[in-house]
């Protein structure tokens, strides 16, 4: 695979010791709350890495902020500081905070827009309430502004400036990988009282809020999230038809989408409860399907 020209990450010198903070700051918080996007990142040139940690710590971060912040109030608050933050209006440094330090410069060393930024904090304001998920297409766009976005300024980083193309790609890509993340997290929420499953597909099948939240479950609960898992294979069918689109610089950045299919298959087991199983994958088959994809990239 042809690779661009690049400029390294800054070395950790006392002008710019702060700035290295950042990112290893940046990548120790993706490698331990994000395995499945630190190990794809590995598979991108070394150049880039401290910039696509530095983007999947920001999203990281955001996804937290309803755990970190305990009240919806909190969390808005918390919200509208990264809001204020990328549009230069946030008081006091922004820069002491390593997140904050390594995207802006990330933004500005691989001249990102911020709107993109932006729009990703504005859909997890859902996230912050137990309202649920009014219908499968809000729940497309959810993840299109979410794990979509993140793939999508990712091949804008490694593509160094040029265009990388994939925008479709990035878009199937990310809602497949957005769904396919919250039925494996669904246990979670649900215990948290949050629900993610639209609520068009819930009625279809007969079930309710309540069912889900209080971990009753049932056949129409499986039904949805087969459902689900089926318009997540859409989406990945659709990636794999938009894939030559994207140009080679920028590819590492769908690596994630690797293992979309193992999972989707591992809930398709005998026994599986979407309330009650942890739907995981070995180590060393997440980083053997990530090499070999990488190799035929």
């Amino acid at each position: 695979m042809t690779r661009p020209e690049t400029r390294t990450a800054p070395s950790p010198t006392p002008e710019n010791g702060g700035l290295a903070f950042a990112f290893r700051h940046c990548e120790e918080l993706v490698r331990e709350g994000d395995p499945d996007r630190y190990f794809a990142t590995l598979f991108a040139p070394p150049a880039f890495r401290p910039h696509l940690f530095a983007l999947s710590a920001f999203s990281l971060t955001v996804a937290r902020v309803r755990e970190a912040a305990g009240n919806p109030m909190a969390g808005e608050i918390r919200l509208q500081w990264w809001r204020d933050a990328l549009q230069g209006e946030a008081r006091g440094d922004v820069r002491a905070n390593p997140v904050a330090a390594a995207l802006e410069d990330a933004i500005v060393a691989r001249r990102l827009g911020r709107q993109p930024f932006v729009d990703l904090i504005d859909a997890r304001v859902f996230d912050l309430y137990d309202d649920p998920m009014p219908r499968v297409n809000d729940l497309e766009g959810y993840c299109g502004e979410t794990a979509a976005s993140l793939i999508r300024l990712s091949a804008l980083v490694l593509a160094d400036g040029a265009e990388p193309g994939g925008a479709a790609a990035a878009g199937h890509a990310g809602v497949a990988y957005g769904i396919t993340g919250l039925l494996r997290a669904l246990p979670w929420h649900a215990r948290q009282g949050q629900l993610y499953l639209p609520g068009d597909l819930l009625r279809k099948n007969g079930v309710t809020r309540e069912d889900i939240v209080t971990g009753r479950g049932g056949p129409g609960l499986l039904r949805s999230c087969a459902e689900l898992r089926a318009l997540a294979r859409q989406h990945l069918a659709s990636y794999a038809a938009a894939r030559a689109t994207i140009i080679p610089a920028a590819r590492p950045a769908f690596l994630p989408v690797a293992l979309i299919e193992p999972y989707l298959s591992a809930m398709e087991r005998p026994g599986y409860d979407p309330l009650n199983t942890t739907i995981e994958i070995a180590r060393w088959r997440k980083i053997w399907r990530l090499w070999r994809t990488a190799r035929r990239g």
